[in-house]
């Protein structure tokens, strides 16, 4: 009699495939389904690239609290709310204002942290095993802050980081230039921090690269070209239908479906609080000032990450919008910003590789890693950090699974 595989999971994002990962380095049978042909080829194809272990401020707080009325009645060029009456949207909108008070915003800081820091340690570990081809380069990075009235909160906020062991340093905009000579031709800097650690690497090569171990050296199984369309639980076996008389089946189903959670597990009674957070990015050419370390701008919400030799841009979040299309006038507007802000740092009239993305956003900025039934495990809603917590949160979903698949074990 053939065992049955221990688990499937769905997704081929980083998240998917890194669990898939977790699973086979522990010595279970794992497959891994995608729609697409390939992994990596939806929110995880073109992001901004940077490994943000130290950026994990949860993204309800009291100070967006506090500029809500203004977002909602005025608009923002950065931060786009699209209001429906979505029962869903309403119910995930209130988890996310209970969300702003200033205790639950440290502690949903903290929390991430905590998750990206043992996503450090096991990439780091990964590679030391593994070494993927996948521009990574621990280049450090760079928060710039326009306004002086900002300076204390964000200090403050570094402090309490400090404190877990986070290595971040507070700059002057002359020192800032010292590290970082592209930011010679960048006015009105107020400040900046600075974190030495914080990683950069290509979430696309990364999928390919490690997909290609997890077949070669772990024998996963690949099922692409396979859009999940129900889910079923039989003779203790959970089935996965696409719609078209073909079947896959394990004891155990890991969903890492990212935006497409909710309304796959809808399906089956299960409620996710998700809500995607549309971003957008390009790559380009290096300009004659790239920056070699990753920037963040705060006043513009626009991320540069110097990836392989080439710049990636990315920013833009719409809250609410479920259209991954690129939206050309949004893309313009994503380049105007950066080439205003940045001119030297790339070669904007020969961007390519342009990208939307659904960020799959939880009230708390956190993951839910759980385990709604037996058979079923999430690891969903990683929002804006789901390249920088993938690794942590497939090694938590892993333990998840493997304290479960070891108590049936004894069971049997």
């Amino acid at each position: 009699m053939i065992r049955p595989l221990d688990v499937v999971v769905l997704g081929a994002g980083v998240i998917g495939v890194t669990t898939a990962y977790a699973l086979a380095k522990r010595g279970l049978s794992v497959a891994i389904v995608d729609r697409r042909t390939g992994p990596g080829y939806e929110t995880s194809y073109a992001n901004g690239a940077q490994l943000s272990y130290a950026y994990t401020d949860a993204l309800a707080s009291p100070a967006l609290l506090r500029k809500l009325p203004f977002l909602v009645t005025m608009g923002d060029p950065a931060i786009d709310l699209k209001l429906t009456a979505d029962p869903a949207f309403i119910k995930w909108g209130l988890h996310f204002l209970r969300n702003c008070t200033g205790g639950r915003f440290k502690a949903n800081t903290l929390a991430a942290l905590e998750l990206a820091m043992e996503s450090r340690l096991a990439l780091h570990t990964l590679l030391a095993r593994h070494p993927l081809d996948f521009a990574y380069e621990a280049a450090g990075k760079l928060h710039l802050y326009y306004d002086d009235k900002g300076l204390p909160a964000a200090d403050e906020v570094r402090k309490l980081k400090g404190r877990s062991g986070v290595i971040q340093y507070m700059m002057t905009p002359a020192e800032a230039r010292a590290i970082e000579p592209a930011l010679e031709s960048v006015s009105g800097i107020a400040g900046a921090i600075y974190t030495p650690d914080d990683e950069v690497g290509d979430p696309h090569a990364f999928c390919m690269n490690l997909l290609q171990v997890l077949v070669d050296e772990y024998g996963v199984q690949t099922h692409f070209g396979f859009e999940a369309a129900a889910l079923e639980s039989r003779h203790g076996l959970v089935r996965i239908q696409n719609g078209q008389n073909d079947e896959i089946s394990a004891r155990r189903v890991a969903i890492c479906l990212g935006i497409g959670a909710p309304r796959f597990l809808g399906q089956i009674g299960i409620r996710v609080p998700i809500w995607p957070m549309k971003g957008y990015s390009f790559t380009a050419p290096h300009g004659v000032a790239a920056p070699r370390i990753s920037i963040t701008d705060t006043a513009r919400k626009i991320v540069l990450c110097n990836l392989g030799g080439q710049m990636r841009v990315a920013g833009i979040a719409q809250l609410g919008n479920w259209n991954n299309d690129v939206d050309p006038v949004q893309l313009h507007r994503l380049i105007h910003k950066a080439q205003s802000a940045f001119p030297d740092a790339a070669r904007y009239d020969k961007a390519y590789m342009t990208w939307a993305g659904l960020r799959p956003m939880s009230p708390r900025s956190l993951p839910i890693i759980s385990e709604p039934r037996p058979d079923i495990f999430l690891n969903v809603g990683h929002g804006m950090l789901g390249w920088t917590f993938a690794m942590g949160a497939a090694e938590r979903t892993a333990n998840l699974i493997m304290n479960e698949n070891l108590e049936s074990l004894n069971e049997e």
